[in-house]
C-alpha cells in the first residue's frame, strides 16, 4: 500500500450488496480491509483499461 500520505480521500456511494461482498472478501483474508480491496479494484481496472487504450493505439499507428 502506498505511504498514507500520498493517499487521497475519496467518497463512493456503493450498492448495498457490493459492501456486503467487499466483506467478505475481508472476512476470507482475501484483504486486509474494505479501502484495500477497493484499491486493488481500481489499481486493477486503470491498468486494464489503459493496457486496452495504448494496444488499441499502437495497433492503429501499426496498421
Amino acid at each position: 500500500m502506498p505511504h498514507k500520505s500520498n493517499l487521497k480521500l475519496v467518497s463512493v456511494h456503493l450498492p448495498e450488496k457490493y459492501v456486503e461482498c467487499l466483506e467478505r472478501l475481508v472476512e476470507m483474508g482475501l484483504y486486509p480491509s474494505r479501502s484495500e480491496a477497493i484499491r486493488v479494484a481500481v489499481r486493477d481496472l486503470i491498468r486494464r483499461d489503459l493496457w486496452r487504450q495504448r494496444y488499441t493505439t499502437k495497433r492503429r499507428m501499426t496498421a
